[in-house]
């Protein structure tokens, strides 16, 4: 059945693109949401004094895309903590929210802001109102970044990189259900997408991290509990970042052209299981928000594969 609910996400060309992206999106429109007046023009909008926002209306398939995914990954295009903008955007026209037309879709939202909230440990600056009223863009803003592939997108091309990433990685993976499989065809598809020095796994096995499918240089073969940045995510049981790997006390040099890092626990049924593990030879590489994507790609490798690691 078909669904609709509106995302203020700041500049709506980038935000716009981004939704026509995800599977079971069916239809996208920008227009100028929760505002004074009626069918204001984008250089009325623009003067900041209308009270609308650069709004999206998504229209979607909840037999193939879940509202919680579309909340989820609206989330991790945005900063939920930065008051009237986004990227380079500022004005309260470039506000972030999630505007509803039927109350049952509210449960889901503040869900979804509750888990932005326990995540990154703040409450979203980010609108959650019922939509009062919505007018479309002009045509040439509908499909901008389509019509100008070169134009302006305050949303990095990362996070789109990603998000192709987790759907991809949905069908690539299918109904496997060895672990073991699920992540080698993991870190082949995340090296091919993202291209970093090192990705891959490592397994548990008793107090011990065992080196499992990886693209790279060879690499330890054995973490203790605790040890490394490995070690130590599973210990805490939180993705750790690391800017700078020779800064991080304890830290295991597997090979020299490492440079920062960035470890994601896997579980399943609650569990730590494995850790996914991506190097780069760069300084500074990864960031929350390569976390936040990461923690959905794991939940995908782990879903249905079998007890064991086989």
């Amino acid at each position: 059945m078909k669904r609709e609910i509106y995302f203020a996400g700041g500049c709506y060309w980038g935000t716009e693109h981004f939704f026509r992206l995800i599977n079971g999106v069916r239809e996208t429109t920008v227009g100028f949401a929760n505002g004074n007046g009626e069918n204001p023009s984008y250089e009325e909008v623009y003067t900041d004094t209308t009270g609308f926002a650069e709004t999206v209306r998504v229209v979607y398939e909840d037999e193939v895309v879940s509202l919680d995914f579309l909340l989820d990954c609206f989330f991790r295009s945005i900063d939920p903590f930065r008051l009237n903008g986004q990227g380079e955007d500022r004005g309260t026209r470039y506000r972030s929210g999630v505007y509803y037309t039927k109350d049952e879709d509210l449960p889901h939202i503040r869900a979804a802001f509750a888990r932005v909230e326990a995540r990154l440990g703040g409450k979203p600056v980010t609108e959650c109102t019922p939509l009062k009223n919505f007018y479309p863009a002009e045509e040439r803003h509908q499909a901008y970044l389509e019509k100008n592939p070169g134009g302006y997108c305050h949303i990095s091309l990362r996070t789109f990189t990603y998000l192709r990433l987790v759907q991809d990685l949905r069908y690539l993976l299918g109904d496997e259900t060895s672990l073991i499989a699920r992540e080698a065809n993991a870190a082949a598809l995340i090296r091919e997408r993202l291209g970093f020095f090192w990705i891959g796994f490592y397994n548990v096995d008793g107090e011990e991290l065992v080196l499992g499918p990886f693209q790279g240089s060879p690499a330890c073969q054995r973490i203790g509990f605790g040890r490394g940045v490995c070690g130590s995510a599973w210990k805490q049981d939180l993705s750790i970042v690391v800017p700078d790997v020779e800064k991080f006390p304890g830290h295991i040099a597997c090979s020299s052209a490492s440079r920062s890092e960035i470890v994601v626990p896997v579980r399943r049924d609650g569990k730590i299981i494995a850790v996914l593990d991506m190097d780069s030879d760069e300084l500074s590489t990864f960031a929350l928000s390569d976390a936040l994507w990461l923690e959905e790609i794991v939940i995908i490798i782990s879903k249905d594969c079998r007890e064991g690691n086989v």
